[in-house]
């Protein structure tokens, strides 16, 4: 009999069938009698509110003092956010860069601890490095699908975009190789564990901040109403759940209950429904943001679309007596911003719930303690994350159509030959229809 884990006898050998399946059974018998309480300790982060604060809630219960903390700190980011909003599109995408950036930090330090692993030999070098290697695909992406007008200007860009997936590959094979080459025998097992953690962070915080900037490009509001949905349900949900909650919701998170959860739906339903009124009268929150090569400036100018128009609808009947109205004057996208506070305040909390769970799995109070009262950055933006897949996944599905412009910086890319060949196909294609008449010399 061999010796399992701990000492535990495991029965059968490993020659033959029988002996193997009857070993295996053993080991996954034991791995599930094994509890979270095998999970090592991490040093509980510290205390990091300002000491003018401390002095000045000295007086309060710690529960009073909790409350204002967060509040201070909350009005406190939210001017910082009004303030980069002001600043522009460029500055949007650098904060959004920061964030996952710091967030990626914090994951990786709790594995780090967990697992205590920073002996591990070039193992936080090759942390960064394959976060480096992600958001060079990605921004690379980006700047080929929106940019590239001034990448054609530059014949040195030209290159990096023309085998920017080879590029990119080429340099994470670089780093797969550094891993593989870094393997220790006595340290196998620690460095897969960090190897799979470092990738499940890069898809949690790299992928989806991507596609956050990607919400961006299609115009600021379908970056502010979604992020301030999701900051409105959580401070009404932690109000109502603060004065009213007695009924637990989940237990995750024994400090959520039912009456936040509801309050806060209702809440960010409202709130989304009117500050999407009063962002739809604005070009510069609804047009698509686009880079004009000229200038080397992003601007925000079009013809807002149908979303962003005024429309005139009819209440239904069983609305008009309790309004009084028979018909309404609004903006189409006030009804997409209703499915976006939805989901925002009944499925966006269920990213707080997995952070809940994943910091319960390894003994953990907060990611991080960057910000007083609130914890890490990651706690912020856990909801942020799955908000920002959504309303990717509800522009394409819903939203988005052709893009004529788009398409049009796409073919003066191509050469003379290549556009010549796509003006007498798509002529052709008109002249069936219709649409054009035939030219006389055939």
């Amino acid at each position: 009999a061999a010796q399992g884990r701990g000492g535990v006898p495991i029965p059968g050998g490993v020659h033959g069938c029988t002996g193997g399946e009857v070993d295996l059974e053993e080991r996954l018998r034991e791995l599930d009698l094994r509890s979270d309480s095998d999970v090592p300790d991490v040093p509980p982060p510290t205390d990091s509110t300002p000491e003018i604060l401390k002095r000045a809630l000295s007086g309060l219960s710690a529960r009073w003092k909790n409350w204002w903390i967060r509040g201070i700190l909350t009005l406190a980011m939210i001017s910082m956010f009004f303030l980069i909003i002001y600043l522009g599109s460029f500055m949007l995408m650098l904060l959004v860069l920061s964030i996952q950036v710091k967030c990626y930090h914090e994951i990786i330090t709790i594995g780090y601890r967990v697992y205590h692993s920073y002996d591990l030999p070039w193992f936080r070098s090759l942390s960064w490095y394959f976060l480096l290697c992600v958001n060079y695909f990605f921004y690379g992406e980006t700047v080929a699908d929106y940019f590239a007008t001034f990448v054609q200007r530059r014949e040195q860009l030209q290159f990096l975009i023309r085998y920017h997936r080879f590029i990119s590959f080429a340099l994470y094979l670089t780093g797969f190789c550094m891993f593989v080459l870094s393997l220790v025998k006595k340290h196998y097992r620690l460095q897969f564990y960090m190897f799979a953690w470092t990738h499940v962070t890069l898809l949690i915080t790299v992928t989806q901040s991507h596609l956050v900037i990607q919400n961006l490009f299609e115009g600021m509001i379908w970056f502010l109403v979604p992020i301030s949905s999701v900051i409105c349900n959580d401070i009404t949900a932690y109000i109502f759940g603060f004065f009213f909650g007695r009924t637990p919701l989940i237990k995750l998170s024994p400090k959520k209950t039912w009456e936040g959860f509801i309050g806060g739906f209702f809440s960010t339903v409202v709130f989304g429904f009117i500050f999407s009124y009063f962002l739809a009268q604005h070009q510069y929150f609804v047009c698509p943001v686009e880079y004009n090569s000229e200038t080397n400036r992003f601007v925000t100018e079009c013809e807002p679309s149908e979303l962003f128009q005024m429309k005139k609808y009819s209440v239904p009947p069983l609305l008009q007596a309790v309004l009084g109205w028979e018909t309404v004057n609004m903006y189409p996208f006030q009804m997409h911003s209703i499915a976006l506070s939805t989901f925002a305040s009944l499925i966006g909390p269920f990213g707080g719930f997995f952070a809940s769970g994943f910091k319960r799995a390894f003994k953990i109070k907060d990611f991080a303690d960057t910000i007083p009262g609130h914890g890490g950055i990651m706690d912020r933006f856990d909801c942020q994350y799955l908000m920002a897949t959504f309303v990717h996944v509800y522009i394409t599905s819903f939203i988005r159509g052709p893009n004529p412009s788009k398409l049009l910086k796409q073919l003066l890319i191509l050469q003379p030959e290549q556009q010549l060949s796509v003006y007498k196909t798509l002529k052709s294609h008109l002249v069936e229809k219709g649409i054009l008449q035939p030219s006389l010399r055939g």
